[in-house]
């Protein structure tokens, strides 16, 4: 009886410690997915910094030319 006690905590107990180590598992690949799409995103934001950048200089200089033509 008392035997069975003890194989079922431990059976319990051994369950409860697989389940905890497929969370952890699992919260690392969701970091390293998070850490991946950072990389991406980060790549993708500076392409739209330039592009940004490059149109607004060129708007500047259309509204300086503008503002110098009297228009």
């Amino acid at each position: 009886m008392q035997d069975q006690r003890i194989e079922k905590l431990v059976s319990v107990l051994v369950n409860i410690i697989k389940l905890l180590v497929i969370i952890y598992l699992g919260l690392i690949e969701v970091f390293k997915i998070i850490k991946s799409l950072q990389k991406l995103l980060d790549a993708e934001l500076d392409i739209s910094r330039k592009w940004a950048s490059q149109n607004y200089s060129i708007l500047k200089k259309r509204l300086a030319k503008q503002k110098i033509a009297g228009v």
